[in-house]
């Protein structure tokens, strides 16, 4: 009885000599967190479901409805500032209304910049704005330049 009496009270003197030195372990863990929340090198550009990405293939330009989207986009660069792609923009005529409409191909050159704080991830930059140079033809209504401010 007396052996397992001494047992019991030797652990409990080791568990509570070991308390301290866990306790600073967790906090050097807890210290050490921020690191691991650095800003990545380059920003993403957010698709409509919110999902971060970078040199996508596609991009939809028209969450709401579908009428506008990016295809086939070959990246030539993607760095802190900027990202340029060639590509194609998909547009529907909405004639005689969207539903029935048709949609046309037209080659732009994509630029996206104006890379900024992504609000729904504070350690994440994302591009704000899309600049689209129609190359050959352009919907009807369209400057041969068109930009738009990316979501936030």
């Amino acid at each position: 009885m007396y052996k397992h009496t001494m047992v019991g009270l030797v652990t409990v003197c080791a568990a509570a000599l070991l308390a301290p030195a866990m306790g600073t372990s967790s906090a050097a863990t807890v210290k050490a967190a921020p690191v691991a929340q650095r800003q990545p090198a380059v920003p993403v550009l957010v698709d409509c479901l919110w999902h971060p990405e970078v040199r996508p293939a596609d991009f939809m330009l028209a969450c709401g409805d579908g009428n506008s989207r990016l295809a086939s986009l070959r990246w030539t660069n993607w760095d802190a500032n900027s990202a340029t792609a060639t590509g194609v923009n998909w547009v529907n005529d909405c004639k005689p209304y969207c539903a029935a409409g048709k949609f046309h191909s037209y080659p732009v050159v994509v630029r996206l910049d104006n890379a900024q704080t992504w609000k729904r991830h504070p350690g994440v930059r994302q591009y704000g704005r899309i600049s689209l140079t129609y190359t050959a033809g352009r919907p009807d209504e369209f400057a041969h330049v068109v930009t738009y401010p990316l979501w936030n």
